[in-house]
């Protein structure tokens, strides 16, 4: 049962983490290139792009709730639940599940109305939305190396 539930959170950390981690990294560039007048770039495409990969990263921030759950599932059946590695782990994905939620996705929405108001996007606002996504993506990464590596295991790893 224990490689059944550990396949399954490694899976869904693939299929739902994977595509956030990639759309967001996508979003900023995609607005600075969707913000330029429409000779210079600037298109209903672009927009279509921006909206697209905000909506990526919404629907699948929904379906990572998955990857924690089937995680705490997975250490329980593991016996792991008070390593040290696994409640840093946890605590790192808390710290990403709100970078994700409360800076990114509304830094995305923000983007977007002003792309679709046809306000001016400041780059200030796509740089700092860059930089929330590099530590939302370095704390995943984190977590990751400590899935893999976890100290103190048996495993040789």
């Amino acid at each position: 049962m224990t490689k059944l539930l550990l396949s399954l959170h490694v899976l869904a950390a693939i299929v739902a983490v994977g595509p956030v981690t990639v759309a967001a990294s996508m979003f900023p560039p995609a607005v600075r290139r969707a913000a330029l007048p429409e000779g210079d770039g600037g298109t209903a495409a672009e927009l279509g792009t921006v909206r697209l990969l905000h909506r990526v990263c919404r629907v699948y921030a929904g379906v990572g709730i998955a990857v924690p759950l089937l995680g705490l599932v997975t250490a329980q059946a593991m016996g792991v639940l008070g390593d040290t590695w696994l409640i840093v782990s946890v605590v790192l994905t808390a710290a990403a599940a709100g970078v994700l939620l409360v800076l990114v996705l509304p830094g995305q929405e923000s983007l977007v109305e002003q792309l679709e108001g046809r306000g001016a996007v400041e780059r200030s606002g796509t740089v700092r939305l860059a930089m929330l996504t590099g530590l939302f993506n370095l704390l995943w990464a984190t977590v990751t190396v400590l899935m893999i590596v976890r100290p103190g295991s048996t495993t040789g790893a």
